[in-house]
């Protein structure tokens, strides 16, 4: 084995990216290993590199809802296998409707049914430490009817 030093150039390919776009706030998953799921992770990250824009969180967001797409597959889905397999990324890159299944979890006792599982509780101390605001689950705007009271 050799022994790398920090000023050793390493090889990187395709799938990293590189030091221009690097963002500290997000982390790319890890492939599962010999699983079913390898498809929606490959597709993912093959994606990931074609999509036309600077920002990280609408690269991933927009590889998101093209696998869920391409797989036939939920967005919230989706999202929630790949936050399983450690993508980590600011609440902007994910779909709404994951969004809402983490803060309707994370309002849950661990204990109870339709609780936190292990990666959400990962994916929200993440989320605490970028700086993401803790009560963004109840800052929902909701519509509101625009007639009178009175008539």
């Amino acid at each position: 084995m050799t022994a790398y030093s920090i000023d050793t150039p390493l090889k990187c390919n395709d799938n990293h990216p590189n030091l221009e776009s690097f963002d500290p706030r997000i982390s790319l998953p890890l492939p599962p290993e010999g699983s079913v799921e390898i498809d929606v992770y490959a597709r993912f990250m093959r994606h990931l590199r074609h999509v036309p824009n600077s920002r990280m969180d609408i690269k991933i967001l927009s590889s998101l809802q093209f696998t869920a797409d391409m797989t036939d597959l939920g967005d919230a889905f989706v999202s929630k296998l790949l936050v399983e397999y450690g993508l980590r990324a600011p609440r902007a890159a994910f779909p709404a409707s994951y969004l809402e299944y983490v803060d309707r979890s994370l309002m849950r006792s661990g204990w109870d049914i339709g609780g936190p599982c292990t990666a959400t509780l990962a994916l929200k101390s993440h989320w605490d430490r970028i700086g993401e605001d803790r009560f963004a689950a109840f800052r929902r705007e909701y519509p509101r009817v625009q007639e009178p009271i009175t008539l």
